[in-house]
């Protein structure tokens, strides 16, 4: 026969506490972070400020931006574009950046204030959300002052949710440019080669023809599509004259399910080769 055993009550509030004093510092770090990221004006514009001047240029200025596209009109059209655009390059750039930072011994350094190695990663996913979800919200805010138009009030919260999560996969994409190059270069360049995704993503311009049986097959499209679902549902925007075709939402979902999985193996193949070398 054994006796139940109980835990000190010292044991369990010590434990609470440290949880708690984990998570202030977590946050605390988050915090930081964020706004030392907002403050470098350099990456703030290119996230947040690029986004929104193409999108005044292209869709609210636009003499077709009131013209109807799908539940929506052209120039809702073009704002989910620049929020796609904004969202994976702050994903990107934040999750580069901090690769590079713990390679250079910058996360031994933070240790110092009680942040661990997974926490300082857990702040680092938080920063990057955040920073992800400042071009939604001011792309989104400079539309509807505008004349950006979905036909359902959902269609909002809906497309910008879809945005946020399509730009998750490229933490990845910066994670693994900066596991492998090992540089700042590697990350600015990573950054140059998301514009031409972007193209191809369908973002800056429609595409017809094989640019756009190429762009089916790269990874901003299959997000962008995915993003634009609750306005188009799939219907593919073209600029010729009664061009009209549509992607399945199986064909958007695999797209972006794969692309994930490609960066997610970049990224383990780069650790393990960093690894070897240290």
């Amino acid at each position: 026969m054994t006796t139940p055993t109980t835990v000190p009550a010292s044991t369990t509030g010590h434990s609470s506490h440290r949880r708690r004093s984990t998570l202030r510092i977590i946050t605390g770090f988050a915090g930081w972070e964020f706004l030392r990221n907002v403050r470098m004006i350099e990456s703030t514009f290119f996230i947040v400020v690029l986004p929104t001047v193409l999108y005044v240029m292209f869709g609210a200025l636009s003499s077709f931006g009131d013209s109807p596209a799908g539940n929506g009109n052209v120039s809702a059209y073009n704002m989910t574009a620049m929020t796609v655009y904004g969202a994976t390059m702050a994903t990107s750039v934040i999750a580069g950046s901090a690769a590079l930072e713990r390679q250079q011994g910058w996360g031994r350094q933070l240790g110092l204030t009680g942040l661990t190695g997974s926490g300082y990663m857990v702040g680092k996913v938080l920063v990057a959300l955040g920073i992800a979800v400042m071009p939604i919200i001011v792309v989104f805010t400079v539309g509807a002052l505008t004349g950006a138009r979905f036909d359902e009030a959902w269609m909002w919260p809906a497309s910008g949710a879809l945005a946020l999560l399509g730009a998750v996969p490229f933490a990845l994409y910066g994670l693994g440019a900066a596991l492998l190059f090992r540089s700042e270069a590697a990350v600015s360049a990573a950054s140059g080669i998301l514009v031409v995704l972007a193209f191809f993503g369908n973002l800056f311009m429609p595409l017809s023809g094989t640019l756009l049986d190429i762009a089916k097959f790269t990874p901003i499209y299959g997000i962008a599509a995915l993003t634009r679902w609750p306005q188009l549902e799939g219907t593919i925007v073209s600029m010729e004259e009664g061009a009209l075709s549509s992607d399945p939402l199986w064909t958007v979902v695999l797209n972006v399910v794969a692309w994930t999985a490609i960066f997610a193996v970049i990224c383990l193949i780069a650790s393990r080769r960093t690894t070897r070398r240290s």
